[in-house]
């Protein structure tokens, strides 16, 4: 298998490959939530109904982000074991597999969301606000094909260690985002759906970028050319055992923000889930650094579970938390300290101002939870990078739906602590959750190194 320097990096040392994969990435993820934060920042202004609106909308396009990453973290995973084993026509025919399901994904999805969108915002509760969820959602339903494919390609790009291409057509779509907004929101008067119209212009000429490369230029590592395809449902079924179980790591996700939005209703209202959206996306952006780096690990131990070298894949998920557990200690410490002035970004109108010490408080508690989101992330992303899927979605449900909505549930109304009650559960679920995730990687990589050296 003819190698360049990207693909001997990704089969070399896996905690340089770690290094030079996780930055870019980092840095990815961190346009991909400025796209969404930067909308938040803006509706602010207009005032608390139209971002609680937002927050409402927020967990089904982050099911619409997580379908998209997740069958990218498909994608990924199959492609790199086939490069760990040297057999790269298999990975251009796997490539072009991944490009066929994101297709597939979109066009259902967006006709599912667009159909459910109405009764799924009335049962969250936002009828106060309908209308201007309606307006935002449709929006971006319609773009669902131009949000969902480029994480999805940009998959196939990681795989292959051609990390620049993964990362410049996000940075592209924030850019963008960030021009349109206010021009759409304020200049043209547009309100919320300028907001939406920004957001799905952004990744739909990324996109358009990304295929440049590969169909135009056609200078990618991989081959989408057609002779270099032959239909295999079990390709399909391998992308989608890892696919299918990481998307709905993000439903899952984005469904515990439903009944976190439910709560926060029922005890406080509108304005705590205006607070709520405001201060998570902080507390998001904050878990960057440790969910990038254990975004590279799926790279990293796919190539080493490929090659069958159970030792470097211990190294991986180790390395891993260190580094992203070093990184996620120093967030905290600012999120803690420049809570205040961080704050302002959502608090500069009169509309909004009242918002602002609400926000504060909460981003001082929560920063807590970016210190446990390396156990769980680094261990989830490996379980995704040697194609077990199904194990890391089973410990999120399991971290999520049982530890945190429990908790968060029993503290804010069994114990009568309301709001603050309801942040101090999701602490604790996540923390006990996160750990327990991690020890099941170990235990896993420790099996795979016995059975290949069973006299030990």
């Amino acid at each position: 298998m003819e190698k360049n320097s990207n693909i001997e990096m990704i089969t070399g040392d896996p905690k340089k490959a770690i290094n030079k994969l996780s930055v870019p990435i980092i840095a990815s993820m961190f346009l991909i939530f400025a796209n969404n934060i930067i909308d938040s920042i803006w509706v602010a202004g207009l005032g608390a109904e139209p971002l609680a609106a937002l927050g409402y909308i927020t967990p089904l396009f982050m099911i619409l982000v997580g379908f998209g990453n997740g069958l990218g973290a498909g994608g990924n995973s199959l492609i790199s074991r086939y490069i760990g084993a040297e057999d790269k026509h298999s990975a251009n025919n796997a490539a072009i597999h991944n490009l066929i399901l994101s297709l597939i994904f979109s066009i259902a999805i967006s006709i599912i969301f667009l159909a459910l969108m109405k009764p799924m915002l009335l049962m969250m509760g936002a009828s106060d606000v309908l209308n201007y969820a309606m307006d935002y959602g449709f929006i971006i339903f319609i773009w669902t094909f131009a949000i969902l494919m480029p994480p999805i390609v940009g998959g196939a790009f990681r795989a292959e260690g051609d990390i620049k291409r993964a990362t410049v057509p996000i940075a592209l779509a924030a850019i963008i985002n960030m021009i349109l907004d206010p021009i759409f929101i304020y200049t043209l008067n547009m309100g919320i759906q300028g907001a939406a119209w920004a957001t799905a212009l952004g990744p739909f000429i990324s996109l358009l970028l990304m295929f440049y490369w590969i169909f135009v230029k056609k200078d990618t590592y991989l081959s989408y050319n057609i002779k270099d395809f032959h239909n295999d449902l079990k390709m399909y079924k391998d992308i989608l055992v890892v696919g299918i179980p990481a998307s709905l790591e993000q439903l899952v996700l984005s469904v515990l923000t439903i009944f976190v939005n439910y709560m926060l209703t029922i005890v406080s209202g509108p304005v705590a889930v205006a607070v709520y959206t405001a201060g998570w996306r902080i507390v998001n952006i904050g878990m960057l650094p440790a969910i990038g780096v254990g975004t590279a690990a799926i790279s990293v131990a796919g190539v080493a579970f490929g090659a069958k070298k159970y030792e470097n894949l211990r190294v991986t998920a180790r390395y891993a938390v260190k580094v992203a557990l070093i990184a996620s200690i120093i967030v905290c410490i600012i999120l803690n300290i420049f809570a205040n002035q961080i704050v302002f970004i959502f608090s500069y109108s009169e509309n909004s101002a009242n918002l602002a010490p609400l926000i504060a408080g909460f981003l001082q508690l929560m920063c807590l939870f970016i210190l446990y989101v390396p156990f769980g992330a680094s261990a989830g992303n490996v379980f995704q990078g040697v194609g077990k899927g199904t194990i890391s979605f089973i410990l999120t449900a399991f971290r999520e739906f049982i530890l945190v909505l429990i908790f968060a549930y029993l503290l804010g109304f069994t114990f009568n602590m309301g709001e603050f009650g309801i942040y101090c559960g999701m602490l604790l679920g996540g923390g006990i959750g996160s750990l327990i995730c991690y020890g099941c990687i170990e235990l896993y990589i420790n099996k795979l190194i016995k059975s290949q050296h069973p006299a030990n």
